[in-house]
């Protein structure tokens, strides 16, 4: 018991981001940071009153401490979006709350004899320019039936093509990432942005996923072409010239807020569309880029899309088999992560 109450300490401490110390200073005295290393190597229990302390400050359920995971196969050819400010402790938290989730997510999948495995979806050619990315684009709407529309919910969309979508909350510093588990393929995004950009950033991973680039390709080119297939799945470029037409110098905001509530796409990335459809010169398009920045854009753009997008099929298995009696009251709760009390009250709000 000991030794498992260590392994669940260090895999909550992770996921919280937070150092030994740290965890002690959390704590206000309640506990050295000795004592939580005696914990940790499981030499060493705490009491009921410090374990639900540790469990408040870490925010999970004291449950989680004696809960011994199902195993699987673990993540692997991870990518993180290449941004410099992630921290290696951030990285770390983000693994951990991966690895966590989608232990529980397969561990219901088996029980439910519901495996999925991602459909198969190769560009033919190696993506060496944008004009490739564009192609890869259109395929997979082709591939996946997806035709010409919007896509009223992208997390969605990748689940039902078999993609294990994970929406965590992480610092801002973190976009998402991609990562394989055995055959299965994991999107991870932050759900801490609004809804445009975490749309963005599932299909940018899904582009990771799916695209093959020359090994000497340079990593920024890399990013720039799966920023263009994701663009390119939400709009694509025949729709992007029959909604803004071509040859423009100037955009009012109104309009482009109506197309990012009807397609789901930032207005950053309609400006970005907008040029690689060959709609505005180079030079229109910096020139909104500089007045987006200008305007403070990037931290509050302005418009709204008006569906939720989120990832829900690992909630739906585990209402489902919980009503159909598969689960018991407190084999969900371990397996969200809640506490029982927390389970009762979703089951029993009105339908």
């Amino acid at each position: 018991m000991s030794l498992l109450f260590g392994k669940r300490l260090v895999a909550a401490r992770t996921m919280a981001g937070l150092s030994l110390q740290k965890l002690a200073d959390a704590l206000e005295g309640t506990l050295t940071r000795q004592a939580l290393h005696k914990y940790e190597q499981g030499t060493a229990l705490p009491n009921s009153k410090n374990l639900i302390a540790i469990a408040h400050v870490l925010n999970v359920p004291v449950d989680f401490f004696f809960s011994e995971p199902a195993p699987f196969p673990g993540l692997s050819e991870i990518e993180f979006r290449k941004r410099t400010r992630v921290t290696q402790s951030e990285q770390a938290s983000v693994i951990e709350k991966c690895t966590e989730i989608l232990g529980r997510y397969l561990e219901l999948e088996h029980l439910l004899g519901e495996e999925k495995l991602p459909r198969h979806f190769s560009f033919d050619g190696l993506v060496r320019n944008s004009e490739d990315a564009e192609m890869a684009a259109e395929a997979l709407r082709r591939d996946w039936n997806l035709g010409q529309d919007p896509i009223p919910g992208v997390m969605r969309m990748l689940e039902d093509h078999g993609y294990k979508v994970i929406g965590i909350e992480a610092p801002l510093a973190f976009d998402g990432l991609k990562a394989n588990a055995g055959q299965h393929r994991v999107i991870v995004v932050n759900m801490a942005f609004e809804v445009c950009r975490r749309r963005f950033t599932a299909l940018h991973e899904l582009a990771h996923h799916l695209l093959v680039f020359p090994d000497d390709l340079p990593e920024k080119e890399r990013e720039n072409y799966c920023h263009i297939f994701a663009g390119a799945v939400l709009l694509p470029a025949s729709q992007a010239k029959e909604i803004l037409k071509m040859h423009r110098t100037n955009f009012y905001l109104p309009e482009l807020q109506l197309v990012k509530s009807e397609w789901g796409i930032s207005i950053a990335a309609i400006f970005a569309r907008a040029r690689q459809a060959g709609l505005i010169s180079e030079h229109v398009y910096t020139r909104y880029h500089r007045q987006y920045r200008a305007r403070g854009y990037y931290q509050d753009e302005p418009g709204t899309y008006p569906a939720a997008e989120q990832a829900n099929r690992f909630e739906l298995m585990w209402y489902r088999a919980l009503a159909e009696e598969r689960i018991s009251l407190a084999e969900a709760a371990r397996l969200t992560n809640l506490t029982m009390g927390e389970i009762r009250e979703k089951i029993l709000q009105p339908a």
